[in-house]
C-alpha cells in the first residue's frame, strides 16, 4: 500500500465491547471494554444500550490519543442482518434501519454497524463497513434442501473468521482466494466447516441449530427418530431439549466441562473416559470435514483448522492423522476477529475490492434463498 490507512474496528459482546485500532495491519492499539452488568441492566434493550457503548468507545479514543478525526474508516462486527453474500459492506441506513429492527434476532452484534457509523460521522463522515457477519449466505442450491421442505438447511456459521482464514490459507499456498477450494474447520464453543470454493462458501453446517459434529457444549447431529421421541417422552422440557442441542450438550453433557485444557489435563492424568469422548469430538470433526470436501467435487488444495480448540495440539493431530490423505492440513489456532476485520476494511480502501451494496446484496441473496429464519450468532 502506498497510502497508509488508520482503520478502528468494533466488536460489541454480550458484556463487553472490543475495539482496536491498525495503521494498516499493524496493530497500534486494543482494548476490552468491560460493562457491569448493573450499567447494561438499565437498558431494557440492546438497541437501548446505543449511547452507553459509543460514549465508552469515544472515551477510551481518547484516553489513548486517538482522535475519530485520524481514522481513514470504522468497521463493525456484522450483526442478524438479511442473508447475504461474503465482503465487505458499507454502512447504509437500510443496514441501520435492519440492524435497529432486529430483522434476523436481536444481539450485541448488532450494535457493530450501528457504532462503526456513530463513530464515522464524529471522524468527519469517514467510511463505515461491516465484514463477513454471520448471516452470509453462499450455500449451493444442491445443500439447501434438508428432507423435509419448509426446513431447508440456512447458513449461520463463524463467517468472519472462516473467511479471514481462508485467505491466509490462500496467501500461503501462493493462490488467490477466489481460485481456491478448501475446507476450513472452526473449532470453538462452536464449530463450523465450511466448503470454499472460489471465494464462496458454497456448503456449511449449521453449528448453531445442531447439524456437525458435537462440540465442547453443542449436541451436533442426532437421530432424529431418537430425538422426536425423547421430546414427546413426557420426560422433558422444551427447554431442557434445547439446552441438551445447545448449551449443554457436547462434552459438558459427558465430562461436565467445555474448557478443553481441564479435559487435556484429565487426558494426562489417566483419565480413560475423558480420552474417549475427546477423541469421538475429533472423529467426528473429521469426518465433516470429509463431508465438506465431497461438497467441492474436488480435492481441495488444504483442510484449514483454526478456532480456539485449534491450540490443542493433541486434538488437532487426532484430526491430522484422519484428513491427512485429503490435502495438507494448515493451522491457523484463535479467532482474531479484530484483525479480520480491519483486513475487510483495508481492502476496500487499498482498491483492492470494492464495498458491497447491502441492500442490492439482500435482493440479490433473496432471489436465490427464499424466506428467512430467525438466527442469533455462533
Amino acid at each position: 500500500m502506498s497510502q497508509e490507512f488508520r482503520v478502528l474496528a468494533i466488536n460489541p459482546g454480550s458484556t463487553s465491547t472490543k475495539i482496536a485500532c491498525f495503521e494498516d495491519r499493524r496493530c497500534i492499539m486494543e482494548r476490552t471494554l468491560r460493562h457491569r452488568a448493573e450499567d447494561l441492566d438499565r437498558f431494557d434493550s440492546i438497541n437501548g444500550q446505543r449511547e452507553f457503548r459509543r460514549q465508552a468507545v469515544l472515551d477510551a479514543l481518547n484516553e489513548t490519543g486517538i482522535a475519530p478525526t485520524s481514522l481513514s474508516a470504522v468497521v463493525g462486527r456484522g450483526g442478524l442482518l438479511h442473508p447475504l453474500g461474503g465482503g465487505t459492506y458499507r454502512v447504509s441506513d437500510a443496514m441501520l434501519r435492519d440492524l435497529r429492527d432486529g430483522v434476523q434476532g436481536t444481539h450485541a452484534s448488532n450494535l457493530g454497524g450501528i457504532l462503526a457509523d456513530e463513530i464515522a460521522r464524529a471522524g468527519g463522515g469517514i467510511p463505515s463497513f461491516v465484514v463477513d457477519p454471520v448471516v452470509v449466505d453462499e450455500l449451493a442450491d444442491e445443500a439447501r434442501p434438508s428432507g423435509i421442505p419448509g426446513l431447508d438447511r440456512t447458513s449461520i456459521f463463524h463467517a468472519l473468521n472462516q473467511k479471514a482464514v481462508a485467505r491466509r490459507a490462500a496467501a500461503s499456498l501462493g493462490r488467490d482466494y477466489a481460485t481456491c477450494a478448501l475446507v476450513v474447520a472452526h473449532l470453538g464453543g462452536g464449530i463450523t466447516v465450511g466448503s470454499h470454493l472460489n471465494g464462496r462458501v458454497i456448503d456449511v453446517n449449521d453449528g448453531l441449530n445442531g447439524e456437525g459434529p458435537f462440540t465442547p457444549e453443542r449436541s451436533g447431529g442426532v437421530a432424529a427418530r431418537k430425538l422426536v421421541d425423547l421430546c414427546f417422552s413426557g420426560t422433558v422440557t422444551r427447554g431442557e431439549v434445547t439446552r441438551m442441542i445447545k448449551g449443554g450438550g457436547g462434552l459438558v453433557a459427558y465430562l461436565g466441562t467445555n474448557d478443553g485444557r481441564e479435559i487435556a489435563a484429565r487426558i494426562d492424568a489417566g483419565d480413560a473416559d475423558a480420552a474417549r469422548i475427546y477423541r469421538a469430538m475429533a472423529w467426528q470433526i473429521a469426518r465433516e470435514i470429509g463431508a465438506a470436501a465431497a461438497a467441492l467435487g474436488q480435492r481441495p488444495d488444504a483442510v484449514v483448522v483454526t478456532g480456539g480448540l485449534a491450540y490443542d495440539e493433541r486434538l488437532v493431530e487426532w484430526i491430522r492423522d484422519r484428513v491427512e490423505w485429503i490435502a495438507p492440513t494448515l493451522v491457523y489456532p484463535g479467532e482474531d476477529e479484530m484483525t479480520a476485520l480491519a483486513e475487510g476494511a483495508l481492502r476496500v480502501l487499498a482498491g483492492e475490492e470494492p464495498a458491497q451494496d447491502y441492500h442490492g446484496a439482500v435482493n440479490a441473496a433473496a432471489a436465490t434463498t427464499g424466506p428467512t429464519a430467525k438466527g442469533a450468532s455462533t
